[in-house]
């Protein structure tokens, strides 16, 4: 398995990621980045209030003709979660072209579109039939249903994140695929909440973000739906039954995925997520390698790594998701949960 790593912009003290990705070249096979003043799953990469760091947009062209001389695969990602009543529109359709047209013009193209929204893939699928239309993880794809209802529009998928740790039946779904023609993705160190009832809420927040910042927002509600679950000591096992998979345990998933996807968009540290997972281990607080993380609502206390009892991923790999009904977490977290500092 090779990785998908996300880019980011770097700050006056971070080293570019583009410098990371250079020393685990080998095991990278795709980077996906965002358009710098477009919503997308994330907060917009160079526009703040209106106000556009041009000199970002010139340093993100760069970086994408860096890595594609390195043979890196661009993946382009148009995956907010809303786009409001353009959605269907010619304007959304020629800013789709207009943006793939600049890139084949400036640094060779894309070679993958990611996209939450079925009328972008169509538009993509119409004019630029090269480039591989995946669909995004925000669609919570997990059935085969779900990817046959769009198949002539997506030509790969990220798998729901809720099926991560049920190997048994993402086998099902990759015999779909490969008979289909298609390809499986997944996303390994999501720190999203399982089965959250706050995603699609959160996610249309990020793709109106720009708007939401031109407003006068109440200060005394936190809007993530995690954090303030989080909040209670008593809900922190609910970390351990998320989504994520552990560096050591990436090897159950050969031959299931060519590719997995590293959230590294928006992490402080994305060189130590992607040198965990290059070399299946990681000795540290396992929360650090998430994406988001909640160290701070764990603080002063780590999720340590190196203590999950030898038996975690058989027994959270073929479980019956029961989480209310079983304890098994609830006594690894006693195991794992390490008070550091003072």
């Amino acid at each position: 398995m090779k990785f998908a790593v996300g880019y980011q912009l770097p700050g006056d003290e971070d080293e570019s990621v583009v410098e990371v990705i250079a020393d685990y070249a080998e095991h990278i096979a795709e980077v996906y980045f965002p358009w710098a003043d477009m919503p997308s799953g994330r907060a917009p990469l160079a526009t703040r209030r209106g106000y556009t760091d041009w000199a970002a947009q010139r340093d993100l062209e760069r970086d994408l003709v860096r890595l594609r001389e390195m043979g890196v695969r661009l993946d382009l990602l148009f995956n907010a979660a809303c786009y409001g009543g353009r959605a269907i529109s010619e304007w959304l359709e020629n800013q789709v072209r207009s943006v793939l047209d600049y890139l084949e013009a400036g640094v060779g193209g894309a070679d993958i579109v990611t996209t939450t929204s079925p009328f972008v893939a169509r538009t993509v699928k119409r004019y630029f039939p090269n480039v591989e239309v995946r669909a995004s993880v925000n669609m919570r794809i997990g059935t085969i249903k779900g990817m046959q209802y769009l198949a002539d529009v997506f030509d790969s998928y990220h798998v729901q994140r809720e099926y991560n740790r049920d190997v048994a039946y993402l086998r099902e779904l990759k015999a779909w695929a490969d008979g289909a023609g298609k390809r499986l993705i997944m996303l390994v160190n999501s720190g999203c909440m399982i089965h959250c009832s706050g995603q699609s809420f959160h996610d249309n927040m990020v793709a109106h973000e720009a708007e939401i910042d031109e407003c006068r927002n109440v200060t005394d509600w936190n809007a993530h739906t995690c954090w303030r679950f989080l909040q209670d000591p008593a809900n922190r096992v609910s970390v351990l039954q998320n989504t994520w998979v552990r560096p050591e345990d990436l090897h159950h998933y050969e031959g299931l995925f060519e590719v997995v996807k590293l959230a590294t968009r928006m992490h402080a540290r994305p060189r130590a997520v992607i040198d965990a997972y290059v070399n299946r281990r990681f000795r540290g607080n396992l929360l650090d390698l998430m994406e988001p993380g909640f160290g701070p609502a764990f603080a002063p206390a780590i999720i340590d790594n190196t203590r999950f009892p030898e038996d975690w991923f058989e027994r959270t790999s073929t479980c019956d998701r029961r989480c209310h009904a079983c304890d098994y977490c609830a006594r690894v977290l006693e195991r794992v949960l390490v008070k550091v500092g003072s």
